[in-house]
């Protein structure tokens, strides 16, 4: 049901854009932080056996994800029935307690249990962030704006690359929470979308889940937008988490601390390239009128560059580097596929969709790496990162081609059950 159009437009840069980008940044500060000091917090608390420290590395990042999972669902639910600011602050305020509580653990069972609620508030920041300003823009700029949250917010990784270079582990997660509470001060002068204000006072379910899977239609939508942003993980996830083995299949030296490194390097990297690719490719969406035509170039140029990093044998550092950054830099359409997930549904389950969609992807983590971990025991690292990506990518250009074009579409208006 389309309404008249009440939200008023507001400038690319203005207080509640900045603060969701700057939200952004602290979530994947957290995010990527646990993947560069992983190892070196489980030797800071007891764990000396490499294997065990491999076990536990998997594990703590899948409870991670697992908690993305389910904090998906409960912010995206609360963001339609309480507001998308109130759920922003919320998981900023739960994902900065838990980083700094993740600094005082001493066993595997803290740190599962840290991670886990560590998961549940970062999962709800970015769906919160961008279904808010998809609401507050004009249906013309609003690309740039979530340009904008993904491009800062890559920048995060690259914080916490250069922070855990100079701190310790335990310095690394407060500071994290530190951040996180700073950024909490400025809520105060950012305001609601217009449109959820609307839908408030009419008689409509908000929020309702299960209404994303009642109707074929509306499920195919959202099974779609999921499916997209698969080959993004695929790349963090995989790619870049497990790149000290890639870098021994080109024949780089990963003895000692030369492997962690080479991680550290790889993720940081990655991530200079997503920013660079999310701001190209959201201006890109915006010069071409559309999100579809670039996601689908972005997923062309993830393959052949996948193809290479896996088939290149060189014992160059350099050359390594420069693959993790165009990797990066390929599969930085992060903004646009999370744009397309709050652009495809109205504003009575935008949230719902929007803030569950991304954290479904980043669940998607769990089955990748433990497809390519059971598929490497038999196949090698190459062949199993081969098929996993090549299953992920086909899915999600089958995805972006079925998928309706949303590019200047107007938000204001309600799903009906």
């Amino acid at each position: 049901m389309t309404r008249p159009n009440t939200h008023t437009s507001r400038g690319i840069l203005n207080l509640t854009v900045l603060v969701a980008a700057l939200g952004y940044f602290v979530d994947i500060y957290d995010l990527q932080l646990f993947n560069l000091v992983s190892k070196p917090s489980l030797k800071g608390i007891g764990i000396t056996d490499p294997a065990l420290i491999d076990f536990w590395d998997v594990r703590l990042f899948n409870v991670q994800m697992i908690g993305m999972l389910f904090g998906g669902i409960l912010w995206g639910i609360m963001g339609d029935l309480k507001g998308r600011k109130s759920i922003l602050f919320g998981s900023i305020l739960l994902y900065s307690i838990a980083n700094i509580l993740n600094g005082f653990v001493d066993n595997t069972t803290q740190y599962q249990v840290v991670r886990f609620f560590a998961g549940l508030g970062l999962a709800g920041e970015l769906g919160a962030a961008i279904t808010l300003v998809a609401e507050i823009m004009s249906k013309e700029n609003r690309g740039y704006g979530t340009m904008l949250i993904v491009s800062v917010g890559a920048l995060g990784a690259v914080a916490a690359f250069y922070i855990t270079s100079h701190v310790d582990w335990r310095t690394s997660y407060y500071i994290g929470g530190g951040l996180g509470l700073a950024l909490l001060v400025l809520r105060f002068g950012t305001f609601e979308s217009t449109m959820f204000d609307n839908v408030k006072h009419e008689n409509v379910t908000r929020g309702n889940f299960i209404s994303l899977f009642t109707n074929r239609d509306r499920f195919l939508k959202y099974l779609y937008c999921i499916l997209i942003g698969v080959p993004v993980w695929y790349c963090i996830g995989v790619l870049m988490k497990f790149s000290e083995r890639f870098a021994g299949e080109w024949g780089i030296d990963t003895s000692g601390d030369n492997g962690l490194q080479i991680r550290r390097t790889a993720i940081m990297l990655s991530y200079v390239g997503l920013c660079v690719g999310d701001i190209l490719s959201g201006y890109l969406s915006q010069v071409f009128r559309s999100r579809k035509k670039v996601v689908l170039g972005y997923l062309i140029m993830t393959i052949i560059l996948a193809v290479l990093y896996l088939n290149i044998k060189s014992t160059s550092q350099t050359l390594f580097n420069i693959m993790c950054f165009l990797l990066g830099c390929a599969t930085g359409y992060w903004a646009l596929f999370v744009t397309i997930a709050s652009e495809q549904f109205g504003t009575n389950i935008r949230a719902t969709a929007t803030t569950t969609v991304p954290n479904f992807v980043r669940g998607f983590v769990v089955p990748l790496t433990l497809g390519f971990s059971a598929l490497s025991t038999n196949t090698g690292n190459i062949n199993a990162a081969l098929i996993v990506g090549a299953i992920s990518l086909t899915l999600a250009i089958v995805s972006i081609i079925a998928v309706k074009e949303t590019f200047g579409k107007d938000l204001d208006y309600v799903e009906m059950s």
